[in-house]
Order: C-alpha cells, then structure tokens, then sequence
C-alpha cells in the first residue's frame, strides 16, 4: 500500500513539472563550433534525458561485456552446486535405504564434482560400508580422521570398524584420540571409561569419569553411583594386595557417595572393625542393610567384634534382623548365626515362615540344622534332595550372567555397576543353572560317605552360591576377592555414524558464494571448469 501511494505521489509530482515547464516554455541558444542551436527549455530537458538514457545504455552494454567471464563461471558454479548437492542427498538416501549400487553410484558422481567435501567423504565411507567394502571404508575414515573438519567423525568410523573386525586394542585408540577433544564427544567418554574399567584401570577411570561430569556426559546423581562404584572396585584390590592403609580411604569415600552400596558397606565395615572402630562400622552396615538386606552384610555386622563368642554374634545378628523385620535375608541370616551357636530352636524359629516354598539356602540350612542337632542323616538327605529342585536364592546377576561375588562390570558387555542382587533371569544355561544343584549333590555324597564312616559331613558354606568341586570356606570372616576385569564384548554406543537412520534428514542447501571475483582471474576460473 505504502509503494502505490507513493508511486501515485511521484507521478503527480512529475505531472506537475512537465505542465509547469509546458507552461513557461523559455528559449535556450547554444553556440559551440561556429554552431548555434535554439530550442525550449522543455525540448532541452528531453534531449539531456535521452543522452543520459543512452549513456546508461552504453555502459551497461560495455559492463557486461567485460564481466561476461565471471557471470559465465558464477552460472557453471551455481550449476555443479546443485549437481552435487543431488548427488549428496540422493546417496545418503540410498545409504538409509539399503540400496549399495544406486549410494555408490551418487558416491562417486559427487566424488567426481566435490571431492573435498565433508559430505563425499561421509557418503562415500558409507557406500563402502553398506557394499561391505571395510578395507575402501576404512581408507576413507582414516582422510577424515586427518582432516580438522571431519576429525571426530573419521575417529568415530574407525573406531567402529575396529569394534567389527574385534580389534579392541585399536577401537580403545581410536576412541582415547577422540577423547582428547574438550568437550569430548558421548560415545568416546563413554567408550574409554568402559574400555579402562574393562582393563581394571580404576584410576584411570575415575579421571574418566571426572572429565565426562565435566562435559555434561552423565547427571550428578549417576555420577556419585558410578564413582562410587569405581571406589570400591579399586579398593577391593588394595585389599586383595593386604595395603588396608589404602583400601580404608576409598571404601569410605565410596559409601559417603553411595550409601546404600552392599560391597562399599561390607569392605567399610570389615575394615573400620579391623581398625578397632566397631561403633562407625556398625552405623555404615546397618545403613546399607535398611536399604538392601545381604548376606555379607550380616556376616560383616555379626565380626564387628574381634573374638567374639557365637552367641554375642548372634545376638548382634538378631538385632541387625529386627530392623528389616519379615525380611528372608534376615530370617537366613539368623538361622545361620543360630545354628553355629547352637541354639537350634532360634534357628527352626527363624527358618519356619519359609519352609512352605522354601529356597536352595533354606533347604540346605534345614539339611545342616538336622544333621547339626539330631544326627538326622536321612533328614538330613531328604533336605539336600529337595535343595536340588528347590528355586534359587538372589545373586549378583547381571545380563545373563550369575556370579558368585559383586563385580562392578558385567563380564559379558562390560557395563559399568550392572551386576545387582536378585533373582537370576530365566533362560540361564546349563553350567550356570546348575552350580547350586552340583553343590548340593556334592554335600549328599559326603553326607552318605559320613554315614559309612560314621563322621560327620563338612559344613555347609553360607554363600549363595559356590561352584562344584570348589574347596568349602571356612565359617566366619570371608575377604572379598577384587573384581576381575573382563573386555566387554561390544561397547554400547549413543549414535552409529555409518547409519544415518530415518531421522538424519537431507543435508541443508548449499550457500552459493554470488560476491564477484576479481576480474583478473576470471578467465583462469572459467577455464578450471571444463578440465
């Protein structure tokens, strides 16, 4: 509105002038050359507006003479952009949807017109990717793990093909290269903590974990789980290698973070209690036991005491029970205590609410607790053959995989504090499923050799589960072994590079560069186009 408006004003206006000189015709003489012109003023005005008009003319006929190179090179350029850009987005989309000849094809087309783009080099990995081309792939990874533009994404594609031919050594470089990078990218910090926690380098770990805090990787709260958890796991093998002046610190450091922390807990406990602080180590079992009731929980509250007698420890046990109360960890763990101080009616007291579906724990306990009290053999049998059917007890479980002591990766993917105290997960295989049936076997065979020989079986270990063949442990205090490091066998990954997947999208238009160029080379440009 405001364009007409004034359109209609600059009309008018001109209007008005040229009634105005119509009006006032004038006269103008000109003498130049022994030449002498006389015309009006209105006529004046038109001849300069026709110089003027053809001078404009001229100059832009001569202009764009001049520049004709330049347009010439601006169109071919504008031109093979957009071939190039089609060539991009009609491979990536062939690479998203599995076609290998038709992304191999737009490969190299835009490998032909944009050979140094970041795009080509991608799509053309990719293309080697999906044709199953690794060696071509990984070529041109390793041209963009040299380039500062695509470093990342070259070190993220090696990394990825050496997790594919099973190359950990190499997967674990390519991923400390990337790492370097400050903020460093989520799969890479990830990736190296896995890879260190794997190779049991705790503290190498923890700096790792510092670094991805402080790039935002993970949230507080999975932070202080996961550095306790790296806590314990280092100083579990401080202890193993009997340097408690070490283990001490980092055990308590683990449960300030993570409380509630079974392994921190117990190592704590057992080692302030060594140190002659029964009181804090107390406090520290108890709390982790409210929160998660364990059988070296209870072993570690009942040794508080150095020397003391098997009644004090099962007073301490009956008290640590009483606040869990209805608790099966509890009950076990007082008919445990019970029965190696021979009070055998706590024991059947304690054991009674879970003999209606009782576990392989409870039938073994009720086995010994026969055999203890009355020299019951053929109860005794009787228990140990419903222990063989019996529903297992809770175990450190994690993917598939039961393990008879806390690990803080899982041995099978190599996830950081994945084992956790439950049932085991169903679809076990044989060897696993069986470890507590060849025990409780084993313990028949001995009890009917007892019988012959008129002695009495070995005593039966506390722990949920031990293997067969594997030497009994002597009751009382057990140490905890250091958690064995086990390469995980595929590292979990936030994003793939070489899938772009549905939601990738196509690349954005490309920004064509319309600045002119300095004439002086404009020949020389439009000449580079036809090589």
């Amino acid at each position: 509105m405001i364009r007409v408006v004034l359109f209609l004003v600059l009309v008018t206006l001109a209007a008005f002038g040229a009634a105005w000189l119509a009006d006032r015709p004038g006269e103008v003489a000109i003498t130049w050359l022994g030449w002498r012109i006389e015309t009006s003023v209105m006529m004046l005005v038109i001849a300069a507006a026709v110089v003027v008009w053809l001078a404009v003319m001229l100059w832009t006929a001569i202009r764009a003479l001049l520049r004709s190179p330049d347009i010439l090179w601006l169109y071919l350029r504008t031109r093979r952009g957009v071939r190039g850009y089609l060539a991009l987005s009609r491979g990536l989309i062939a690479v998203g949807s599995g076609d290998a000849r038709t992304a191999r094809k737009f490969a190299d087309e835009a490998g032909r017109i944009a050979p140094d783009e970041p795009l080509t080099l991608l799509l053309s990995a990719q293309a080697s990717q999906l044709a199953g081309d690794r060696a071509a792939a990984e070529r041109t990874f390793h041209v963009m793990a040299n380039r500062e533009d695509t470093r990342l994404l070259g070190l993220h594609g090696l990394f990825i093909e050496a997790q594919r031919r099973k190359d950990l050594p190499a997967a674990r470089l390519h991923a400390e290269a990337a790492a370097k990078n400050a903020p460093a990218p989520a799969w890479a910090g990830l990736a190296v903590l896995e890879f260190r926690c794997a190779a049991g380098d705790w503290t190498g770990a923890l700096e790792r974990l510092d670094r991805n805090m402080k790039s935002g990787l993970v949230d507080r709260a999975s932070y202080r789980r996961q550095r306790a958890v790296l806590l314990t796991a280092r100083a579990l093998a401080e202890d193993h290698d009997h340097n408690s002046a070490k283990a001490l610190p980092l055990a308590l450091e683990a449960v300030k973070l993570a409380p509630t922390l079974v392994p921190a807990a117990e190592l704590a406990g057992r080692l302030l209690s060594e140190r002659g602080d029964p009181r804090r180590a107390g406090k520290i079992v108890e709390t982790a036991w409210k929160a998660n009731p364990h059988p070296d929980l209870a072993d570690t509250f009942a040794h508080l005491v150095p020397g003391a007698s098997a009644r004090d420890r099962l007073r301490r046990v009956e008290a640590l029970a009483s606040k869990t109360a209805g608790h099966v960890e509890g009950a076990l763990s007082v008919a445990r205590a019970a029965i190696d101080a021979q009070e055998f009616s706590i024991a059947r007291e304690a054991l009674a609410p879970l003999l209606t579906t009782p576990t392989q724990r409870v039938a073994m306990l009720m086995a010994e607790l026969e055999q203890t009290e009355h020299g019951d053999e053929g109860r005794a049998r009787e228990w140990m053959t419903r222990a063989v059917a019996a529903r297992r007890d809770p175990a450190w479980t994690a993917d598939g995989f039961v393990s008879e002591t806390w690990m803080p990766v899982s041995p099978v993917t190599g996830r950081l504090d994945a084992l956790q105290w439950k049932d085991p997960l169903a679809g076990l295989g044989a060897d696993r499923a069986t470890i507590e049936n060849d025990r409780a076997r084993a313990l028949i065979d001995a009890m009917a050799a007892g019988a012959a020989t008129r002695e009495q079986p070995p005593p039966l270990d506390r722990s949920p589960g031990v293997a067969a063949g594997a030497a009994p442990t002597r009751r009382g205090r057990k140490k905890a072994q250091p958690p064995v490091a086990v390469p995980p066998a595929v590292i979990p990954l936030v994003h793939v590079p070489d899938d772009p997947g549905p939601e990738g999208g196509l690349p954005p238009d490309p920004e064509i560069d319309t600045r002119d160029e300095p004439a002086s080379d404009s020949w020389r440009k439009l000449r580079g186009l036809f090589k």
